[in-house]
């Protein structure tokens, strides 16, 4: 059976970032697919795959992931451009949304400004 676990912003936003990578990891070593509210930092997201690959063994091949980040106008007019900010200041990292899975399952993972798309591995073992 194939899961897709929901993990809300707040069950990670007070962990400190190596707690959160952790947990992040955890999960997705479990053979399931993270859908994650928002986005883990960029150092965060580096060190996800710096941690992933020190794991890599016979049964854990390493994770794709994709984030997928409200669209930004590319010259937005001053009222939108306060909207963003008070927006970012607001929600900082809540913003859109991370999916992740265990490379077993997940082959590819594509994205653009208005979707996200998951390819699994039809031939993968649980």
């Amino acid at each position: 059976m194939l899961t897709l676990q929901f993990m809300p912003y707040d069950e990670i936003a007070n962990l400190v970032s190596n707690k959160r990578i952790s947990k992040v990891l955890n999960i997705v070593k479990g053979n399931n697919i993270l859908l994650l509210e928002g986005r883990l930092r960029k150092e965060e997201e580096a060190e996800l795959i710096k941690r992933t690959m020190e794991e890599i063994d016979e049964d854990f091949k390493g994770i794709e992931l994709g984030v997928i980040y409200p669209d930004e106008k590319k010259n937005p007019d001053f009222f939108n451009k306060i909207k963003s900010n008070m927006i970012n200041l607001l929600l900082g990292d809540r913003r859109g949304f991370t999916i992740m899975g265990p490379a077993t399952i997940v082959r590819e993972i594509k994205q653009d400004p208005n979707k996200i798309q998951l390819f699994t591995n039809t031939n993968f073992k649980l």
